[in-house]
């Protein structure tokens, strides 16, 4: 079963989801049942490959070994930056290794399991937390609970590990819990109509008309395919979201109209959300502090380079190894520093950037950018490149 995908997941969500809409209605607990589904759907989904749900289970071992450990160290010995580096490796050590095995097939499919990337944030960004101080403890079920919960194990929305305590630990009250219920239940059908007709539709055009060899094709293709990732992805996003809610966690939002965009920085603060802000609060920030505290670069431009430019970099790498995805990373971030720099040395923008003609040049500039990027992301680009060759 291929969650938000078969008729069948959507059957058992219709079915598992009574229980639930009962307990919140009563104002009781979600945590206990919500944990119990999530296992019915990782077993439905995994089931019929023991080898994967091997590896989840592994993999959800080390982690929270990763993340135990690292606490009671940090709580009796404190801040020490070498520990933190050796947890922050551990904890990103299993998704490293399946993405190096990936280049020469993985013939033992080791860590071969949907939701490997996505999970690793979660364990991360505890790890960081807890290295901040900010997280003094957590409860295994919690944990657990976050790692495998069913909406977003295996395409996020990323999730963090103290917002989602709030949620799980939190007895709603019916008003509240019915408003929430039909903000759901409208999420998963928005969701169903962007990911089954309105991609599906885009899909049908981009493989009909966007493959061949000729301008035009490769025309429709270059605007076509951003467009359906988006209502693809953004569907998928709805779905969980909505599923989420009936289950009481407000899983953040993915998406606000990213097409929109007026500057590449606008984009990423409406494209893959959960993503972006991860990548954005844990790595670039930290590389600019970093920076800062070194003192041995005093211009804030070039600071802002360096964070920009190793951020898509990782991004890209997350993504996979393969050379699109890395290609893509690295063009973002030049972009990204681009605006950057634009935005803050030039006249002319400081000039003219409320003028409503300037609006309409950024936005049409900033579509036909991310539509490049989605290019290269798609790996056309590379396909072309190297038949020219």
């Amino acid at each position: 079963m291929q969650l938000f995908t078969d008729n069948s997941f959507f059957i058992w969500l219709a079915g598992l989801s009574i229980p639930a809409i009962y307990l919140g209605c009563r104002e009781k607990s979600l945590k206990w049942y919500g944990m119990f589904v999530t296992f019915v759907f990782v077993w439905l989904s995994m089931g019929s490959n023991l080898n994967a749900l091997f590896n989840l289970g592994l993999y959800t071992v080390i982690e929270y070994a990763v993340v135990r450990i690292y606490l009671e160290l940090r709580t009796k010995k404190g801040r020490v930056t070498w520990q933190y580096r050796i947890f922050l490796l551990a904890s990103l050590a299993p998704l490293t290794i399946y993405k190096i095995l990936g280049l020469t097939g993985n013939k033992y499919h080791i860590f071969a399991f949907l939701g490997l990337s996505y999970m690793t944030f979660k364990s991360t960004q505890m790890v960081i937390e807890i290295y901040d101080g900010v997280i003094k403890d957590f409860k295994t079920s919690n944990f657990i609970y976050l790692l495998l919960f069913f909406p977003a194990i295996t395409s996020g929305p990323i999730d963090r590990s103290r917002r989602f305590d709030e949620d799980i630990d939190k007895i709603i009250p019916r008003e509240e819990y019915l408003e929430l219920l039909g903000e759901g239940i409208y999420k998963i059908l928005k969701g169903m109509v962007y990911k089954m007709v309105i991609a599906a539709c885009f899909y049908t055009v981009m493989n009909y008309f966007g493959t061949g060899g000729t301008w035009y094709s490769i025309a429709i293709y270059f605007y076509i395919y951003g467009v359906y990732l988006f209502f693809d992805f953004a569907g998928y996003s709805n779905m969980a979201i909505g599923a989420s809610y009936i289950f009481g966690v407000r899983t953040p939002e993915n998406f606000n109209a990213p097409f929109v965009s007026k500057d590449i920085k606008e984009f990423w603060n409406r494209w893959h959300m959960t993503l972006s802000f991860w990548f954005r609060d844990f790595l670039f920030s930290r590389i600019t502090m970093a920076l800062v505290r070194t003192r041995k670069i005093k211009n804030k431009l070039v600071i802002a380079t360096i964070a920009f430019m190793i951020n898509m970099f990782v991004m890209g790498v997350w993504h996979g190894l393969e050379l699109n995805y890395i290609v893509y990373g690295l063009y973002h971030g030049v972009l990204l520093s681009a605006c950057e720099i634009f935005q803050k040395k030039s006249k002319f923008y400081k000039a003219h950037k409320k003028d409503k003609w300037f609006i309409g040049v950024s936005w049409f500039i900033t579509l036909h950018l991310v539509m490049f990027g989605f290019f290269i992301f798609s790996g056309r680009l590379g396909i072309l490149l190297s038949n020219q060759g």
